[in-house]
């Protein structure tokens, strides 16, 4: 069961929250936990047991770290962070899949959000061993920060002191549960109605052997994949932090609009913002603290790229991904000193992003290689039938997805709304609102999936 399902939308979301509401609130958080275990285990009784476990393993490692003598503090934390990592590995790399197996899953799903509960997790471990927070000895907050069913899935990352501040001052009014709806709608929208189609054409290019496309179609291929990965990611996140609204927790978004930036930089800045903070604070910052070499601490800053690039996908095109990232940005900090010459520019940038990204669809190097030949022309064959037909069939929605992709439509919006007719605009979004309900339930039914991308996120 996922966000953009019509049994997570129509069944299980209206009675978690209906039955939520009429709690006493001291009661709320150990309801919520139920509800995740319910959530969880939807996806078989096994799923539901390694959720146990892995809570149960955190929270003896974090009360080991925090009650044992410093000298061996280090003991308790390397188990607890080889344990996550371990279990990551295991059900994300292919070559590792014995947990995967034992579980039973079906073919080509995994673990939902263990990507997003392993970096809380690792990170709620380094804060103990830091100092930064004590051990909770409340295991079913310590569970709930692992499992909350409204962020399993590519929810956001915060640490756990700030979890546990939000659930302490719940915000829960109808004003509140109105904005997670209208977050959690929109969110289905981007995933269900953009993403979900752009998969379709990413799919119909993909299913065409190489020495077949054109460079058209393989050009139209690759920023399909690239659209498709931001809408499911940023879609389901913004559903993620809508429902956490309407359980009273407020959670900052992850994207923010990052694609035709400027700047490589301010890409990075709004890409997937708190994940990429973690990187930041949790490997990067430590490393480079051991060394003043400029030159090694770049290298351990294209590096961390890449590990995140693999947290994405765990192949080597996730990899090469990641360095292209961290090498642009070093190359256009490099290029900023020179103050005549402009490093980039939204043209340069989504070019530099569609390349990194093919290697993130084509997983290894060789066939990403491959596919750039073809979008250089190296089938000798520029444009054909089947693009213009690809063309001519998704023109509509690639437009759409372009513009929704950046915050012309946002400030379109805010701007209408300082208009003198701006309230009657306003009046109007609680239908907006059920018509696009309407439409991401038409297509849930009758079109295809794109979860396959990033379920184990």
């Amino acid at each position: 069961m996922t966000y953009s399902s019509l049994l997570f939308i129509y069944i299980f979301f209206p009675a978690a929250l209906g039955i939520y509401l009429i709690t006493p609130k001291k009661f709320k958080e150990l309801l919520l936990y139920a509800e995740s275990l319910v959530f969880c285990g939807f996806m078989g009784i096994r799923v539901l047991l390694f959720m146990l476990l892995y809570s149960i393993v955190n929270y003896t490692a974090g009360l080991l770290i925090y009650q044992v003598k410093p000298k061996v503090k280090c003991v308790p934390l390397a188990a607890g962070i080889l344990f996550d990592a371990l279990m990551l590995i295991s059900f994300r790399a292919e070559y590792f899949s014995y947990l995967h197996d034992f579980i039973k899953l079906p073919e080509g799903t995994d673990i939902a959000g263990i990507s997003i509960f392993t970096l809380s997790a690792i990170g709620y471990l380094a804060d103990i061993y830091k100092g930064s927070i004590r051990a909770d000895r409340n295991f079913i907050r310590l569970s709930l920060y692992i499992m909350m069913f409204p962020r399993l899935i590519m929810g956001t990352i915060v640490s756990y002191d700030t979890f546990a501040h939000t659930g302490r001052n719940l915000h829960i009014n109808m004003a509140e549960i109105g904005s997670g709806l209208t977050g959690f709608i929109k969110g289905a929208a981007k995933k269900v109605i953009i993403a979900d189609q752009l998969f379709a054409l990413y799919s119909a290019v993909k299913a065409t052997a190489l020495s077949e496309l054109s460079a058209a179609a393989a050009w139209l291929g690759c920023m399909a994949y690239l659209l498709c990965f931001y809408f499911t990611l940023s879609g389901l996140s913004d559903m993620s932090v809508g429902l956490c609204r309407c359980f009273g927790y407020r959670f900052p978004h992850s994207f923010n609009y990052p694609l035709f930036s400027p700047r490589i930089r301010v890409f990075v800045s709004k890409w997937h913002i708190q994940a990429i903070h973690w990187f930041r604070k949790y490997i990067t910052r430590p490393l480079s603290s051991m060394t003043e070499n400029p030159y090694i601490s770049k290298l351990i800053f294209a590096g961390v790229w890449a590990l995140s690039g693999i947290w994405y996908s765990f192949s080597i095109g996730g990899a090469v991904w990641g360095l292209i990232i961290g090498a642009s940005v070093i190359a256009e900090n490099k290029l900023s000193k020179f103050r005549r010459i402009k490093p980039n520019g939204i043209i340069v940038t989504m070019f530099i992003l569609a390349l990194s990204f093919v290697f993130l669809a084509r997983g290894n190097i060789s066939s990403s290689l491959g596919y750039f030949a073809v979008m250089f022309g190296g089938n000798g064959n520029l444009a054909d039938s089947f693009a213009v037909y690809l063309l001519k069939y998704y023109i509509v929605i690639l437009l759409v997805a372009v513009y929704a992709s950046t915050d012309l439509f946002r400030n379109t919006i805010a701007r209408v709304k300082d208009m003198r007719f701006g309230r009657a605009v306003s009046s109007l979004a609680p239908a907006v609102l059920l018509v696009l309900l309407f439409i991401c339930t038409a297509f849930m039914a009758y079109s295809g999936q794109s979860d396959s991308m990033i379920i184990s996120l």
